[in-house]
This record gives C-alpha cells, sequence and structure tokens, in this order.
C-alpha cells in the first residue's frame, strides 16, 4: 500500500509541473511526453533498485545517466533543464522512499513550487535576451550597443559579439536587454521555442 501512494503522489506531482506550470507557460508537447517518460521510468528503476540490495548509490549513478542522455540529444532552452532534472528528482524522490512521509512530501511539494516560482513570467517580466544577426560589420561596441538600443526598444544590458563577418558585413550578438513597459514587452519578446531570426535593419555604426 505504501508503494502505491508513492506511485500516486509522483502521478500527481509530475502531472502538476507538466500540466499545470510548464505547458501552459511553454507550449512545447514533445517535451511533456519527455518529462512524463522520464519521471515514470525513473520512479519504477529507483523502486526496483531500492528493493534489492544495490541501495542508494546505485540510484544517484542513474540519476548522473539520465542526465547525461539529455545533454547528448536534443538541444532544449536552460529553464526546460530545471524541469527535465525536476522531473528526474521527483522519481528518484518518491523510487527510493520506503513510505510517503512528511519529508519526502515536503521535498515534492518544494520541487515543483520551486519551478512555479522561479519560472513564472511575472519574475523579471521586463528582462528579454535575443540573439540576432546584424547585416553591419560592427567593430565599435557602443555603436552596436547604440543601435540595439532602437532596433530592440530597450536598454540593453549586456552584449556578447559571437563574431564579426567583415566579408559579407555581418554581425552575430547575443543581447540582454530590459524593455520600458509591458506594451514594449509584447513587441520584443521572441517565441518560446522559435528559431534565431537574422535582424535586417542597418545602423550606424563603425564598418570595416
Amino acid at each position: 500500500m505504501d508503494r502505491l501512494l508513492l506511485v500516486g503522489a509522483d502521478l500527481v506531482a509530475i502531472s502538476l509541473l507538466t500540466f499545470a506550470v510548464y505547458f501552459p507557460r511553454h507550449h512545447r508537447r514533445d517535451l511533456v511526453a519527455a518529462f512524463l517518460g522520464v519521471n515514470v521510468g525513473v520512479l519504477a528503476v529507483a523502486m526496483v533498485l531500492g528493493s534489492t540490495s544495490v541501495g542508494i548509490g546505485m540510484g544517484m549513478g542513474l540519476f548522473g545517466v539520465l542526465s547525461i542522455i539529455r545533454l547528448r540529444s536534443y538541444e532544449i532552452a536552460q529553464h526546460e533543464i530545471a524541469y527535465y532534472f525536476s522531473a528526474l528528482a521527483l522519481g528518484l524522490l518518491t523510487g527510493l522512499s520506503e513510505s510517503l512521509d512528511l519529508l519526502h512530501t515536503g521535498l515534492m511539494v518544494l520541487v515543483v513550487a520551486t519551478l512555479y516560482a522561479g519560472d513564472h513570467p511575472r519574475l523579471f517580466p521586463r528582462h528579454r535576451q535575443r540573439e540576432l544577426r546584424l547585416d553591419s560589420a560592427y567593430t565599435d561596441e557602443e555603436a552596436l550597443r547604440s543601435h540595439l538600443e532602437v532596433l530592440l526598444g530597450g536598454r540593453v544590458l549586456n552584449l556578447s559579439v559571437k563574431g564579426i563577418d567583415l566579408v559579407n558585413d555581418t554581425t552575430l550578438v547575443e543581447v540582454r536587454y530590459v524593455v520600458p513597459n509591458a506594451s514594449r514587452a509584447a513587441v520584443a519578446k521572441p517565441r518560446e521555442g522559435s528559431p534565431r531570426t537574422d535582424d535586417s535593419p542597418r545602423g550606424r555604426g563603425v564598418r570595416a
């Protein structure tokens, strides 16, 4: 009966994390199956390991191996890595537990609540990050910063030039910026999961 309660608690936790927190915010259907599959798979294997003499050490080794699988497969965003590891953690918490006590219940609630708060859209809502390819080769950082602020309609907090192509006259830059208000944010915010787009407007910079 204790094992059935653990399975039920795990299913409730991963369902809340996936269907109530992640999907309404990011809308990636492929990762729904990934989170559910990883969680239930880890739960099943951890329960089997917990019932043998292998012990918790093997369970933690399983956690590390499964985390590498994600890194060797398909690129996902940093916030999605957090959901991925949380799904793993929930499976291990319930799979390696003997009973559903107050400590394990509290830890499961903590995992879900942390992702709910840490990935909430109201947390730093005006901050944005984009990678742009400009059709001018900028060698002057201040000119580049000024052009980006006009282009994005916000204040540039940090920029990192990834590459300057003097032959094709382009600049690849990653920029973090803050928009002044919600209406400007709606215009400047890129769609989740969308590919990186080139930027066509030409600005005044130092051209090579």
